[in-house]
């Protein structure tokens, strides 16, 4: 019997995907729940694994090649005569990646840094391929999946290659500017995702009438709290106290307060929202994605943990589905990993706010009168002021503000 494999649903908002990389050809053996095929859409790639045990009869697109749900990717026969050794075989070309971790770290850094499409850089990391021995033949010099084929089929591998060697082949590859003095340019096409990205921030400045307010908090109570429990909850829960649960608790109670920085706009109606989908931005594979943590108002601060930790995961794999990703009526940004001490978040539309968290400085403040060294965090509310008053804004900061600087409010809901 002949089954077909389907594009799976997509949700609304996003209309089509790209077949990026096959992961069997034509008359090869596959396994049931084994990835046959990644499709990017707009926000995520999505892996379509077989849906039974057989031989791929045939294939229908190529890659890079746009699809739409429904549509029939392939058609694997159930009935044809799949040997273990057959699926074996389809697959034994495929080394292990190195154990070593600072070899693999090396590895990804490498990768990172030259024009790649996701399956070619799929496949590198796979076999620990390393740049330098893979000729691009894409346009402007892209590597294909092809070429990194062809390198794999003539034996090029980087398992005795050490990190240093590595990093600086690939540094002398990309450098912009050689030691000859050459002007080097390279013109590289925006992934789909990157694409959709710069859409909908574009998008987001020019139909939202984005105004920012600022705010500062002394983090020392939260710190202090953390510590004196921060083993024992990791011991109840089998997860870390981090600082994320209680910026989410935090903005919980100020969201229930002041309904309009929770709700939306479509079209001349204003949408509030009787319940709280909080978005957490973080850094996936191939960007910023942000994962929702749905009816946050009904999870403990270990359920929050757990899935902040989950989604940063799964983000970091490329495995965030769709359902994961889509949504929110409300968005949490933490530039502070990344070292920033200030900045001006953009909406995440059709939100009509995001808390942007910064990095925790030690600064000389005025407490009673005596000047003391507190660990201070400045905070960023950005909203549209569309539906959202100054007034409002500043005080739904505010109570973020009070929230941390006292934690025992959380609990008590004041």
């Amino acid at each position: 019997m002949t089954i077909e494999v389907k594009v799976p649903e997509l949700p609304e908002s996003i209309a089509d995907a790209v077949v990026v990389s096959w992961y069997k050809k034509q008359g090869e053996a596959i396994k049931q729940e084994e990835n046959l095929v990644d499709l990017e859409t707009d926000k995520v790639v999505l892996e379509v694994p077989a849906i039974v045990t057989g031989v791929i009869e045939k294939i229908f697109f190529e890659e890079g090649s746009v699809v739409t749900a429904g549509q029939v990717l392939a058609l694997i026969d159930e009935t044809a005569e799949v040997s273990d050794k057959k699926i074996s075989e389809s697959v034994s070309n495929k080394p292990v990646i190195s154990s070593d971790p600072v070899v693999a770290r090396s590895m990804a850094d490498s990768i990172s840094e030259v024009a790649i499409s996701p399956s070619a850089r799929k496949m590198m990391m796979e076999n620990n391929l390393d740049v330098s021995v893979v000729q691009g033949t894409g346009k402007h010099g892209r590597i294909l999946k092809e070429d990194v084929q062809s390198a794999i089929s003539s034996g090029n591998k980087s398992e005795d290659k050490k990190p240093e060697v590595i990093k600086s082949q690939v540094v002398a590859q990309v450098s912009p500017a050689s030691s000859l003095g050459q002007r080097i340019e390279k013109r590289v096409p925006m992934t789909r995702l990157r694409a959709r990205i710069a859409e909908r921030l574009l998008q987001a400045q020019q139909s939202a009438a984005i105004l920012t307010t600022f705010n500062e908090v002394n983090m020392q109570p939260i710190m202090a709290l953390r510590a004196k429990h921060k083993e024992k909850f990791e011991k109840e829960y089998g997860t870390k106290l981090g600082f994320m649960s209680f910026f989410v608790k935090a903005s919980l109670e100020a969201l229930k307060k002041f309904p309009a920085v929770n709700a939306s706009i479509d079209g001349n109606d204003i949408v509030y929202h009787g319940y709280y989908d909080i978005g957490v931005a973080v850094s996936g594979a191939n960007g910023l994605v942000v994962p929702v943590v749905r009816n946050a108002e009904e999870l403990n601060m270990a359920e929050i943990e757990k899935s902040i930790v989950d989604y940063a995961v799964k983000a970091r794999d490329n495995k965030l589905s769709l359902e994961e990703i889509t949504g929110g009526t409300f968005t949490i940004s933490n530039g502070g990993v990344f070292g920033s001490m200030l900045s001006t978040p953009i909406l995440n539309p059709p939100q009509s706010a995001i808390l942007g968290m910064h990095t925790i400085k030690e600064r000389a403040m005025v407490v009673d009168g005596e000047i003391v060294a507190l660990p201070m965090m400045y905070l960023a509310l950005s909203y549209d002021h569309r539906i959202i008053d100054g007034r409002e804004a500043v005080q739904f900061l505010v109570t973020i503000k009070e929230m941390l600087e006292d934690p025992s409010r959380m609990l008590l809901g004041v």
